[in-house]
């Protein structure tokens, strides 16, 4: 026996045609693929909102290796946060970039620290958090 549920909403007209555009634009099979996969996004955006859930996130980073003990420091960074860090990827993007991809879990204040903290060494050019979740609560 299946857990799937219907249920109707309405919707004016115009906001039902953005509808239908985003699903096409999304190339969703369906719109109750759509409305879950927005429901998801809004359940993660609320576990991020309270800073004490567990939560698994992505910092990606572009630097300079070149800079000044950039490396170093960041290396020195993911050590003093090992219990938090599921996996690292290190890219060399030319001679003198590198990007880096660093998957964490822990709560979600923590994974912004940390996320901060790399942000904010010289030499690094951009970094950018990716925010998810460890599923428990998106069933």
């Amino acid at each position: 026996m299946s857990d799937l549920v219907r249920l109707s909403i309405s919707l004016d007209q115009p906001l039902l045609d953005q509808l239908e555009r985003l699903v096409q634009r999304g190339r969703y099979t369906n719109r109750s693929e759509f409305v879950r996969d927005l429901i998801r996004q809004r359940l993660v955006e609320q576990q991020w909102a309270d800073q004490r859930q567990e939560v698994v996130g992505t910092i990606t980073m572009v630097y300079d290796h070149h800079a000044r003990q950039v490396a170093d420091r960041l290396t020195g960074i993911q050590h003093d946060h090992h219990t938090n860090i599921l996996a690292t990827t290190h890219v060399h993007l030319s001679h003198d970039l590198c990007a880096e991809m660093i998957m964490l879990r822990g709560n979600a204040a923590r994974v912004r620290a940390i996320a901060d903290r790399l942000r904010q060494q010289r030499g690094v050019l951009h970094a950018e958090l990716t925010m998810s979740t460890t599923g428990k609560r998106l069933r």
